[in-house]
């Protein structure tokens, strides 16, 4: 019993290889069907499990990364507080500094004018004694040569280079 209808030949052995195909599957359901289906599931399961684990740690590493970003972000924060209270410590000592140069200018200044005055009270002073000195030496020429031939000029000129040569080069 041969049929021929082109590219598609029925024939005996196709009716046993068609009839072969129905046993071995229906053994196969019998047998093994539950088997592979449990296989399968199994599979199925495992694999939607690890996906489960692969998206919970991704969540887990965002939320992770979202942490460190923050914490970044406050450590920067932090860092500009730290320079920002650190320059307003540098200003202040500064001008401590420099409050303190300008009193110890001041004093040197002050202490430098109070000697510079105590020096010229002295120096007053000196110049008062040997002036007094001088007119008392000048007096006493006068004095005894009043009656001589030599003028009151020749002996205020003699009094006058007497004193510079012995008081005041001294």
């Amino acid at each position: 019993m041969d049929f021929h209808t082109g590219l598609i030949e029925f024939n005996s052995t196709s009716v046993m290889i068609l009839i072969n195909v129905l046993i071995l599957y229906i053994i196969l359901k019998k047998f093994f069907w539950e088997k592979i289906k449990k296989f399968m599931d199994d599979r199925a399961n495992a694999v939607r499990d690890r996906i489960e684990v692969a998206e919970a740690m991704n969540k887990r590493a965002d939320a992770k990364m979202e942490d460190y970003t923050r914490r970044i972000a406050n450590v920067e924060e932090e860092g500009r507080e730290i320079i920002k209270e650190a320059k307003v410590t540098a200003d202040a000592q500064a001008q401590y500094i420099i409050d303190e140069a300008r009193k110890e200018a001041s004093s040197i200044i002050t202490d430098a004018r109070t000697a510079a005055r105590l020096e010229q009270e002295k120096a007053m002073d000196d110049m008062r004694r040997e002036i007094a000195q001088i007119s008392m030496m000048v007096a006493q020429q006068i004095v005894e040569r009043e009656v001589s031939e030599i003028g009151q000029e020749s002996i205020l000129d003699d009094a006058i280079q007497k004193a510079r040569s012995t008081t005041w080069q001294s």
